[in-house]
Parts: C-alpha cells; structure tokens; sequence
C-alpha cells in the first residue's frame, strides 16, 4: 500500500479520535459535579451552581445545564452566520447561467474557485445547517429549559452534557477545514461532495481504482461529521436520562417540549450510530483498499440505504422539538389549552417509529424492486396523518382564542404556514410517478427549504424571542422583531416558491451552471425561465438574509441594553392558567435578586421596550 499524504492525515485524525476516546474512558464519577454536584445527587441548591470561577474559566469548565445552553445558542448563531454566508454565496453566482462571480471569490481562497469552490460550499452548507445550526440550537433550549419543565437539578449526567458540546467545536473545524487549510497553502480544498456524500463520487468503483475525490478534505469533513454524530449522541442519552430518570413530574403531567425531546432522543440513538458505521466503512474505502461500496463488493446503492436509513429519520430528529415549541407556544399565545393535548404526544410517538419505514422514498429512481417502492410510498404516505393530526390542533387551539400577536406567536403562524406547504409538496413527493418527475430537481430543494428554514428555522426564532428575557433578563425590540419576522416570511416563500416552479421547468439542483445555449433545438423559454426564477429565488434570499441580521442586531443590542425584566411573568401567562415551571423559576430568581438589592443599569432602564 502506497503512503500518501492523505492515508498519513486519515491515521492521525483516527489516532485523535481514538485518544478522545481514551480520554472520556479515564474519567471517573461522570454523574459528578464540582463544585457543588449535579444531577440529583448534588449538594447544592436546584438549578444553580455556586463559586463559579470567573471570566472565561467559567465557561471552559461550567457544567451547569443553563451555561451549557447559551454555548450551545452562541455556536449556533456563529455557524447559522457561516451557513448563510455560504448560501448567499451560491445564490449571488446563480443569478447568471455562466461560472464567473465564484470565479473571482476563489483568488481569496487559495485558488478553490468555479466548481470546486460552487460544491464545497453545497456540502458546507448543508452539512453546517443540518448538524451544526438546527440540531445545536434545539439542544441550547433544550439544555436550558428540560431540567426546569421536569424539576430536576440538572442535566442527569453534567460532565458528559459539557464533553457533548465541547466536542462540536473540533468537529466543525475538521468540517470546515478546507477553507482555512487551503489559503495558507495546505493542500487541503473544501469537501465538495454534497451532504448526501454519495459514492462512488466520495470512493471510487473498483476497489484497484483511483478515488474520485483524493483530496484528504473529503476524509476530515468525513471524520468531523462522525465526531458531530458523537457529540449528538451523548446529548439524547442526557437528555432521555434527565427525563425519564430525573424528573420529578408524572408521565400524564409532563409538559408537551419534553415529550418531543424525549421522542427525538430515542431516534438518535436508532439513527446516529448506523451513519457513524457508514462513514467509518466510507473511510475503510478511501484509505486501506476495503470494498463496502465499490461494484464487487456492497455497491453504491449499499449507501443510500445506509445513509437515508438515517438521513430520513434526521428530518423528524430535527422537526420534533420544533413541533414541541408550536404546541408550547400556541396555547400561550392563544388564551386557551392545547387542544388535544395527548393524540399530540400520540403524534409524536408515531412520527418517532414511521420515521425509520419511508427511507427508501429517497431512492425511487435507483430501480428497486417495485413491490418495495410501493411500500414505501404507502408509509410516506402514512406519516403525513400524525403531522396534519398536529397541524389541525395548532390551528384548532387558536380557533376563537384571544389571540397575542407577539414576536414568538407570529413565528410560531409563520412556522405553520410554512410546514402546510412544506408538507403538502412533500406529500407529493412521496408519490411514485410524481416523484419521477421532481427526483433532483428544485422541487426538492423547495419543499425541503420550506421544512428546514420555513418551519424549523421560524419555530427556533418563536422560541428565541419567547425565552429571551429568561436567559438575559432583558426584553428585547418589539419593531425589530417584527421586521424580522416580516422579511422572513417574504423572503421565505419567494425563494423556495421560486425554487418550486423552477423544479417544475426541470431546474437540476446542486448545478453551478445552468447555459442552455450549448444544447441542440431552441432553449430560449426555458434558459428564460431559469433565469428569471434564480434570480427571484435570489432577491428572496438577500431579503432573509437582510430580516436575520436584524434578528442578530436585536438580539446583541437588547442583550447589552435592552430593557430589565421586571416581572417574573413578562408574557402574563398567570391570566390564562399557563404559568410554567421555567417562568416560577425565573420569578424565584428576580425576587432573590431584589431581596439583595437588585442590579443598577441606568443605561437599560432607558432602552427601548419591548412586548
């Protein structure tokens, strides 16, 4: 076997992974916590830590769940920030059918430019907003609030839940890699695989063949998404111990997030470590000669089995816990219970097991066996039943409720806008002849955006805006909010109802280029309607981008300046019944800090104020 550079890089990054391994194995009393313990099995008062150090001590070694939270919510916002700059970046270049504006992007990169630079960014962006954004700031809310909802200490296992994020960081740097590696003349480029990471494109055919990709940018970007799978993992063990063993509530009483929490977490442990033995039998392919996926051994279809077996479950590891904000926040918002409260823990359960039996619509083209194909098409079809039954109860809950129209309730309308689409145009995608049609073109892409930022996103920013005063003890810029609302819903459905009618002109997706001019027979309708949608899709995108600083502004501004939090009920929710255990939590906090005399900021009082 020849040495390369890219086998001697592989081996190093493996012998990391290993020592990491080594490391977390020497560690004794995981359930510990010091100073003063976590868990139920401290000695300090519930929910609190006291004799933290200081300055950034504090959090290199905090293993309070409500630290942990808001670094989980900062990572979030700066890799949210990455995935957007990527975006914007492709948008930009699709405005014209020809490769020209990354062209002139990849003389700052090192030379990554065209194609390579177009991919890269496809699979950073991807990657980055599926397992770096989404799945983090669900577990930043998650962190901060589960405890307080159960009445547990903390999180059952405090030192693995600070393991599980510190590890995020090293992963995404190993993802990122190319970007940094390359300008300083490493070479190392961008993984352009797309985050689907199919072979043979990621291995090679023949297992005496070359690989398509030998750049080692492929094997690090595989190495940190095996290491965010990790980091994954342990959070969902934390937080299925923190509930079902922790809590200090009933089943029946247990509040609606932690049921979605507690259903995402037993999917994760199904889904995450059968994608970690995937890319660990990927990177077997790539560096000692093995024949998983290559032609005379398991094949490349072995892979999209693999990887849709969870790649589909990811959807719903990512939808839940916002579908868990919506039925928390609705209510709230609404003056009234959520209606139906347990076909909608039913719901959740069944989304939960559906989600392992619909993979294979993924793979409808590939020539599987139809007998197959019809089957799965009947189960996509069957999980559309627990999402609408969710749906029609969000809708029914507000149906003659004294409405609020606050920042989080109008997120948490926008969200369901947004899934309605979303969720109808998927519906169509899980029908066999239509999804020949629509296979890998901007249909998909559409309905896709519409789930992730439409809904996902929108009910992220619901529950930003809704426990903001709980984490600052500030309120934050109520106009602010509303234009960030607003120029995310335009945006949002001008960009992917864009991407819809392009899918519907046969509009491929991941392609750089679309110029019409060197196919035979007369393309000007159709080179026009590309076009003219990409370049709508865009302005819709600058529009998002445009409302999401405004958000990251609000919220910088409010956090340094906004107006204190007076009441420990600032969404009045004693009036309706649905004064929570966070908020008696944060009430409790406001009024020891007022018996020891409070906190003076003169600057703040005089802010703006917010709903």
């Amino acid at each position: 076997m020849e040495l390369t550079p890219q086998l001697v890089l592989t081996v190093l990054m493996g012998v990391l992974l290993v020592a990491v391994a080594g490391w977390l194995t020497r560690l004794e009393d995981w359930r510990s916590y010091s100073p003063v313990g976590g868990g139920a099995h401290g000695e300090g008062t519930a929910h609190g830590h006291a004799e933290k150090p200081g300055g950034i001590t504090r959090w290199l070694t905090t293993v309070d769940h409500k630290d942990i939270g808001i670094l989980y919510l900062t990572y979030s916002i700066i890799t949210l920030l990455w995935g957007g700059v990527t975006v914007m970046l492709m948008r930009f270049e699709l405005i014209t059918p020809e490769m020209d504006f990354l062209n002139t992007v990849g003389g700052l990169l090192g030379g990554i430019g065209g194609a390579t630079l177009y991919n890269g960014l496809l699979t950073s962006h991807g990657l980055t907003m599926l397992f770096l954004f989404a799945a983090p700031m669900i577990f930043a809310f998650g962190n901060y609030v589960i405890p307080l909802l159960v009445d547990a200490d903390d999180m059952a296992f405090p030192r693995v839940n600070a393991i599980a994020f510190w590890i995020l960081p090293f992963a995404t740097f190993l993802i990122w890699a190319g970007y940094f590696l390359k300008p300083i003349g490493i070479d190392v480029i961008p993984a352009p695989t797309s985050w689907t990471m199919y072979p043979p494109i990621t291995g090679k055919a023949a297992a005496e063949g070359s690989l398509y990709m030998p750049n080692p940018g492929v094997d690090l970007m595989l190495l940190g998404l095996h290491l965010s799978g990790i980091s994954t993992t342990m959070g969902a063990i934390n937080f299925i111990a923190t509930i079902v063993a922790e809590r200090d509530v009933a089943w029946k009483d247990l509040d609606i997030f932690s049921w979605t929490i507690l259903t995402q977490g037993g999917i994760i442990l199904f889904a995450f470590p059968l994608l970690g033995a995937a890319i660990i039998m990927l990177l077997l392919d790539r560096n000692f000669g093995t024949t998983f996926f290559t032609v005379e051994g398991g094949g490349t279809i072995l892979w999209q089995n693999l990887f849709w077996f969870f790649g589909h479950p990811e959807v719903y590891i990512l939808v839940l816990p916002p579908m868990g904000v919506l039925s928390l926040l609705i209510p709230k918002f609404s003056g009234r219970k959520l209606f139906g409260f347990k076909f909608v823990v039913y719901s959740t359960l069944a989304i939960g097991v559906l989600s392992f039996g619909v993979w294979a619509h993924h793979m409808f083209t590939t020539g599987m066996d139809p007998r197959l194909r019809a089957s799965f098409m009947a189960v996509s079809l069957a999980i559309a039943i627990p999402s609408a039954v969710k749906t029609f109860n969000w809708i029914t809950t507000m149906w003659n409720g004294k409405l609020r129209l606050t920042a989080p309730m109008m997120f948490c309308i926008g969200a369901l806008q947004n899934f309605i689409i979303g969720g109808v145009t998927g519906v169509f995608l899980a029908a066999i002849p239509f999804d020949l049609l629509m296979h890998d073109t901007y249909y998909v892409v559409g309905h896709f955006h519409f789930i992730v930022f439409g809904m996902i996103g929108f009910a992220l920013f619901a529950a930003a805006y809704y426990y903001f005063p709980l984490l600052t003890g500030r309120l934050y810029n109520k106009k602010l909010a509303q234009w960030h609302f607003w120029l995310s819903i335009i945006g949002g459905n001008i960009t992917f109802i864009a991407m819809l009618i392009l899918g519907y002109g046969g509009m491929p997706r991941r392609y750089a280029t679309f110029d019409l001019s060197i196919v035979a027979g007369n393309q000007e309708a159709l080179q026009s309607l590309f076009v003219s949608g990409h370049g709508i899709a865009t302005l819709g995108a600058v529009i998002m981008a445009v409302g999401q600083v405004i958000w990251l502004w609000n919220m910088v501004q409010s956090f340094r300046s906004g107006k204190r939090v007076e009441d420990g009920d600032p969404w009045n929710l004693k009036e309706t019944g649905q004064f929570t255990p966070e908020w008696a939590w944060f009430e409790q906090k406001l009024q020891t800090k007022l018996a020891d005399g409070g906190e003076e900021d003169a600057e703040a009082d005089a802010a703006q104020s917010a709903d």
